[in-house]
């Protein structure tokens, strides 16, 4: 019997619902009689058997949800538990493993909505937990088998950006048998770190660590590189995407990848206007390093102020790498000249980690001297001397300077924007581009088979930009190794009977996955695209979007069991 076979069979024979409820431990059943609901719901209709478990998603309690299907031959699955979120695929897996349509499966979330909010109301809880019961079954006697959607992939990625984060993702993948298209809108390779001069905390030297990784993507022979090139167009979805990369002279190249890396960086903001920046006697860190790189560094007297243009209303975060930045190049000026008198200004001092907070330490220990000032009554820069107030004593004091070096945060390239229109992917106020999740998905985009790594997403330093690559190869490599893409069917349709080709709906799709065919005169699905958020089907006038697991009829079944 095929598939579809057995879809049909599954819809047309008779409702045998099976109930699980979860204790959690104590996160439920310490907050509700766990017992009372499964005495009620064994009692819906349609249910055939209900069972309490300790801990559903243990090994113990999905082998009870097994063997359940077996000798009851249930068709339809309810576990009231905890968020579908992190449990629904793993009870869904496991239905299907006992030969019941995975789609058939549904959970109520009785921790979250109801014991965790109801903490201190234990009957009034019970009685919440039997309403998202009964609601849960009287949609589950509803719901129609699906089947997986599946597409081809190509193995092979796209990679924007050749600095530390891009050049890191280019060679772990190319390290995993994938090809790789590496595209560098510069003329050169290696993005801020051609412009270092030693790395903090370890003291490597820049162009070394460069070197070493310029060498070893350029010698791996399934690394194509494009510099002084841009990506122009990209189309298509994750597993198969057009993308077409134009280079300084010539015609456009047109290349089709699996998934897309960003990794374009970021760029020191050039404190024009501020404290009386010259480019002379009053310098960024970043023209700093040049002149420690070059051998052109000879002042005696350098005064350091941090969080120029960064944590104020025009930039309100924190750029994180700039006091590491002062502390380590105070570290080189004093190194090289023992005599010479160093002041770091700061407002808060940014120096997370053992091995950062050791720099902070010796710092002090070589005689580099650190004062606070507020962010209300910043340091003033005259003609040699720099003013500050020194708000635990209210005095004023000035420092004589030969140079003053000023430390601005990392800011998003001017382009990126026009990227983040080309992929459809978000950026944050910042105009960094902004991952799915920041917690469970920081390298990955809410647009499949897209991906971010290193300052492109917020500022960071080499050493969490090249993590941040080898990371992203890691994520890349648990799709491009399937033999086929496997997505969720739980998806858009269009009734192509009753639309009307308003395209109201493709207005609303925040995933670009609804198209208009001219020839038809209707609105169409990409089921691949789609990510069930439902947008479309609420906003259909004439009620042809429908989305899978979500059907009025279903809904409308929870609702009148209200």
């Amino acid at each position: 019997m095929n598939e579809r076979e057995r879809g049909k069979e599954e819809a047309q024979e008779e409702t045998r619902i099976g109930v699980f409820i979860c204790d959690c431990g104590s996160n439920i059943a310490g907050h509700l009689d766990c017992a009372a609901v499964t005495e009620y719901a064994a009692k819906l209709p349609d249910v055939v058997c209900a069972k309490e478990n300790l801990y559903t998603c243990s090994e113990a309690g999905i082998a009870e949800i097994q063997k359940a299907i077996k000798e009851h031959k249930l068709n339809r699955v309810l576990v009231a538990s905890c968020s579908p979120r992190t449990h629904q695929p793993l009870f869904q897996s496991s239905c299907a493993e006992a030969g019941m349509n995975p789609y058939l499966f549904e959970m109520a979330n009785i921790r979250d909505q109801c014991s965790w909010v109801h903490m201190q109301k234990r009957e009034e809880a019970t009685e919440k937990a039997k309403d998202l019961v009964r609601m849960g079954v009287a949609k589950a006697a509803f719901l129609e088998p699906q089947k997986d959607i599946e597409a081809s992939l190509i193995p092979r990625v796209l990679v924007i950006g050749g600095g530390v984060g891009g050049l890191s993702a280019a060679e772990s993948l190319a390290g995993m048998g994938l090809e790789v298209i590496l595209v560098e809108k510069a003329d050169q390779l290696g993005g801020l770190l051609n412009q270092l001069h030693q790395l903090a905390p370890d003291g490597d030297q820049a162009a070394d660590r460069l070197s070493h990784l310029v060498d070893t993507v350029t010698s791996k022979s399934n690394v194509t590189i494009h510099v002084g090139s841009e990506v122009e167009s990209v189309a298509g979805y994750i597993g198969n995407f057009e993308v077409a990369i134009r280079p300084k002279e010539g015609d456009a190249l047109k290349e089709k990848v699996g998934c897309i890396v960003v990794a374009v960086g970021a760029v020191p903001l050039e404190p024009e206007g501020m404290y009386g920046y010259d480019g002379k006697t009053v310098i960024t860190q970043a023209e700093l390093e040049e002149q420690l790189k070059s051998g052109a560094f000879k002042a005696s007297k350098v005064v350091m102020i941090q969080c120029v243009g960064a944590r104020c209303p025009e930039r309100e975060y924190c750029s994180r790498i700039c006091c590491m930045t002062a502390v380590k190049n105070a570290m080189l000026i004093k190194g090289q000249n023992p005599e010479a008198k160093v002041h770091i200004l700061y407002r808060d001092m940014q120096m997370y980690g053992t091995k950062k907070e050791r720099m902070l330490w010796d710092a002090r220990g070589l005689g580099v001297r650190f004062d606070v000032y507020e962010a209300d009554k910043p340091p003033e820069v005259g003609e040699g001397t720099v003013k500050f107030e020194q708000p635990l004593i209210g005095e004023t004091r000035e420092i004589p300077y030969d140079l003053v070096v000023l430390s601005t945060p990392l800011v998003a390239r001017e382009d990126a924007p026009l990227l983040s229109q080309l992929l459809r992917v978000p950026m944050d106020q910042n105009r960094f581009f902004m991952e799915a999740h920041a917690k469970l998905r920081p390298l990955d985009f809410a647009t499949d088979g897209i991906f971010v790594c290193g300052s492109a997403r917020y500022p960071a330093t080499v050493e969490e930009a090249r993590s941040q690559g080898v990371g992203v190869a890691s994520r890349i490599a648990t799709v491009l190794f399937k033999d086929k893409l496997i997505t969720s069917a739980i998806v858009a349709e269009i009734n192509p009977e009753t639309c009307v080709g308003c395209q109201g709906c493709m207005e609303m799709c925040p995933y670009g996955a609804i198209v208009y065919v001219p020839e038809k005169e209707i609105c169409e699905v990409n089921t691949i695209l789609c990510k069930g958020c439902g947008c479309c089907a609420a906003t259909c006038p004439s009620e042809s979007a429908l989305l899978k697991g979500f059907k009025p009829e279903q809904l409308l079944a929870q609702i009148r069991a209200m």
